[in-house]
């Protein structure tokens, strides 16, 4: 399957303070996330996304993560933040993505949800990325109650073991782990990328700057000992 070199993209997610967005542009991550779902703990409006990435220097990419928000609410949002890729983490068929996104004026991922244990081997990715080939990646994250992971990790060794899109590694990741997700992952897709929210958490919706630069360090540690 043809790679692209090894760099791994990193996206922090979760965002809701200056500070933490700051951080996270510091230690280099190459996109930052804001959850527009009114459910989550680190749920901020289109408004408070839109002052957030006002500060995002050229090359930092703002990402809004939406669940089964209506094509026209997710419109109007990405409208509100220049320069944003949408995130769809909720029911959302191939369709309805298009659909929102703006038939593709705005570049989305497509969140799938991995089953935690030996369920997570029943999950057809090949077919689910074959059935949301628009989108610029799929994201994979784990399956618990509600929408996001939850900061659980789903068991990596039973992805399919070659799929053809870009994938974003998800759920429970940690400094600790993320280079073992890299190294067990970037061998099976176009380009594998990585997402973090609660593993670089003070507390709930609170960024840790120093777990931050760990996380990055980590993943650069992995990029420097190819598979």
């Amino acid at each position: 399957m043809t790679s692209f070199a090894a760099r791994t993209r990193l996206k922090i997610c979760g965002l809701t303070r200056e500070e933490d967005v700051d951080a996270a542009v510091e230690a280099g991550a190459d996109a930052v996330g804001f959850v527009l779902y009114a459910a989550s703990p680190r749920a901020v409006t289109p408004e408070r996304a839109a002052e957030l990435a006002s500060r995002l220097p050229p090359f930092v990419t703002p990402v809004l993560l939406f669940v089964n928000e209506s094509a026209a609410g997710a419109i109007a949002a990405l409208a509100a933040v220049a320069g944003a890729s949408a995130q769809f983490h909720g029911d959302e068929t191939p369709a309805q993505c298009w659909e929102s996104s703006g038939q593709g004026r705005h570049r989305f991922l497509r969140a799938a949800r991995i089953p935690l244990g030996a369920a997570g081997a029943g999950f057809d990715l090949v077919k689910y990325a074959s059935d949301f080939s628009r989108a610029q990646a799929i994201l994979l994250d784990a399956h618990v109650d509600g929408f996001g992971g939850g900061g659980k990790a789903f068991d990596w060794s039973l992805l399919p073991h070659a799929v053809d899109a870009h994938l974003v590694l998800s759920g429970g990741l940690t400094p600790a782990n993320v280079g073992d997700g890299i190294r067990a992952l970037r061998t099976r897709c176009k380009a594998l990328s990585v997402d973090v929210s609660s593993g670089v958490e003070a507390s709930r919706g609170i960024k840790d700057a120093g777990k931050i630069r760990e996380f990055v360090a980590a993943v650069r540690a992995a990029d420097a000992f190819p598979s």
